[in-house]
Order: structure tokens, then C-alpha cells, then sequence
């Protein structure tokens, strides 16, 4: 499904007050009647990650590690049935899984065994494309070499991150090639074709394949 910015950025804009629930989700396909809901689950979990990374650094000073831990701990002590870590991250506004790191952080450091993880997670490794096609394509006109699939919607934020992270790089490295976002993409941003890099929300039908010339 193919989206126009003007589209997106109206769903995305419902999304500014509303927490991750499914009620709010069941609440965004009753607005939204005709996207499909995978599509706004997709963007609906984009737009959730990009409001975490916003907030991360205010979750992640000393300081509010510390009063996370203590009030989980006498929360605990209270009532050990309640769900204590759960209430705590609805509270401030961040995601469970991560506050259960923290809370699990904070006590491994207090007990001596905080491990390195940062120190041991490989950087700079070298990325490719999902598929790199031995023999090139025609899509469209458009000559490929490379396919990458993204289970997401495409939206600007991401595109453009992958572009800069990853698209661009392949392009150097492989030349044009093809990018399908399963779950759709804002139309505007199909706009690197002719730059060599085409965007689709399915695999193409009509692909043409080509010969290698022999000398």
C-alpha cells in the first residue's frame, strides 16, 4: 500500500497522544478504515520507536536509573503481585522492555556483574544487500542489481536513515538496485530512480532479465 506524505502524516499525527496499546491501534483502524492494519501497525510501531529514541537519553542519566530501581524495589516490597515494572514504565512514558533492562542493569551493577555488552557488540561491520543478482534486472525501465526487503512501511525518518546508512552504500558498491517496503511507502519518496534506487511494496511482476554479453 502506497501512501502520500499528506496521508502518512495525518496518521502519524493521531499517533502523537495516543500510548502503544491494541485499543489504540483498533482505535486508528476505526479512523483509518481504508489502510490495511498491517501497514498501520507498522507505522504505528515506527512511530513508537522514533517517540523512544527521542526520550531515551532523559531515561538513561544516573539519576533516573537510580529512582527507577528504587521505586521498583518498594514497589516490590509492597506487593510482589503487582506488576510493578509495567506501572513504572506506563508512568514515564517508556517502553517495558527497556525499563526492565535498566531495572536488570542497575541490580547486575549493585551485585558486581554488569556485563560489557557495548565493549563486545562488533562495529563497523561490513553490510550488503539482502539479494545481489548475479545476472542484472530491468524493472521498469530500470536497470538492478541488488534487492533489499524491508518488513516496514517506509516512512521519511527511516528511508532516509536506510539511504544514508545503507542505500547509498550499495549503490556504490553494487550500482542501481531495488528496495521493497512490504508494508508500503509514502509515494514521495520514490524519488532516487533515476539516481538508481527504486522503490515498490511488492515484488515486481513485469522484471525483464538481461544477458551478459559475450566478447
Amino acid at each position: 500500500m502506497i501512501l502520500t506524505k499528506a496521508q502518512y502524516d495525518e496518521i502519524a499525527q493521531c499517533l502523537v497522544s495516543v500510548p502503544p496499546t491494541r485499543q489504540s491501534l483498533r482505535k486508528l483502524k476505526q479512523r483509518f478504515p481504508s489502510q490495511s492494519q498491517a501497514t498501520l501497525l507498522s507505522i504505528f510501531s515506527q512511530e513508537y520507536q522514533k517517540h523512544i529514541k527521542r526520550t531515551h537519553a532523559k531515561h538513561h542519566t544516573s539519576e533516573a536509573i537510580e529512582s527507577y530501581y528504587q521505586r521498583y524495589l518498594n514497589g516490590v516490597v509492597k506487593n510482589g503481585a503487582a506488576p510493578v515494572l509495567l506501572d513504572l514504565a506506563n508512568e514515564v512514558d517508556y517502553a517495558p522492555s527497556l525499563m526492565a533492562r535498566l531495572i536488570l542493569e542497575r541490580f547486575l551493577q549493585e551485585h558486581e556483574e554488569t556485563p560489557h555488552e557495548d565493549q563486545l557488540r562488533a562495529k563497523g561491520y561490513d553490510k550488503t544487500p539482502d539479494f545481489i543478482l548475479q545476472v542484472p534486472v530491468a524493472v521498469e525501465g530500470h536497470i538492478i542489481h541488488w534487492i533489499e526487503s524491508k518488513a516496514s512501511f517506509g516512512d521519511e525518518c527511516s528511508h532516509h536513515a536506510y539511504l544514508h546508512d545503507q542505500f547509498w552504500s550499495y549503490w556504490n558498491r553494487f550500482g542501481p538496485g531495488l528496495v521493497i517496503y512490504w508494508y508500503g511507502f509514502i509515494q514521495e519518496l520514490d524519488c532516487n530512480r533515476e539516481r538508481g534506487i527504486l522503490l515498490k511494496a511488492c515484488f515486481p511482476t513485469n522484471i525483464v532479465t538481461l544477458c551478459h554479453s559475450i566478447a
